[in-house]
């Protein structure tokens, strides 16, 4: 199994980083998570450098393959040579997008049929490409998922492990995370707002 994180200068720190450690929490031999980019490295949004794990190709090839954002998502949905780059296939593999990301997603074809989450931010530009945003931190129809909200990662990578490993799976990377004193309640909040999307 792997998940390729799309990564892409701008990014967010939170979006890509927290479905990682997330995603890292599942320990199997052939459990592979990788920072996928385009260049060798990509600076965030705060001036994080990063190296890339893993190249755009890698993704044509993931089982899985999540989208962050970034503050400069809506230039690279502009980019049509990078666009040309990004080959993924829901009818194969599993595909979720965060905030910024979901752009990426309206690009690609992949919300035609299906309404999206987004942050506050990215709400209008998705409305402008005749998506329908919900008012909910996690949504997902068949293959494709999406979150809003800087947070909202821990939902992609929690419908991402339950669907592959199963929910208690899931639960336990979310409970690793969790804060204390409030783990039951952070873990039951978060797979109930998976649980309707996994059947």
């Amino acid at each position: 199994m792997h998940i390729a994180i799309l990564t892409f200068d701008g990014f967010n720190e939170l979006d890509s980083l927290i479905a990682f450690h997330l995603l890292r929490r599942v320990k199997r031999p052939e459990w592979r998570v990788s920072l996928c980019c385009p260049t060798p490295t990509v600076t965030s949004m705060n001036g994080v450098v990063m190296h890339a794990q893993s190249t755009l190709k890698d993704a044509h090839t993931a089982d899985a393959v999540v989208v962050g954002s970034g503050s400069k998502t809506r230039e690279m949905v502009g980019d049509e040579a990078l666009m040309a780059e990004l080959h993924v296939d829901p009818s194969r593999q599993w595909i979720a997008a965060q905030c910024s990301g979901a752009l990426v997603l309206a690009k690609l074809g992949l919300l035609r049929h299906q309404p999206a989450c987004t942050d506050a931010k990215t709400r209008p530009w998705l409305e402008q490409a005749g998506v329908e945003v919900l008012d909910q931190p996690f949504h997902a129809r068949g293959n494709v998922a999406t979150a809003g909200g800087c947070l909202g990662s821990q939902y992609l990578a929690a419908w991402i492990i339950a669907r592959s490993e199963g929910v208690e799976a899931a639960r336990e990377a979310l409970n690793y995370v969790a804060p204390v004193g409030e783990k039951e309640i952070y873990v039951a909040r978060a797979m109930d707002n998976i649980a309707p999307y996994l059947a």
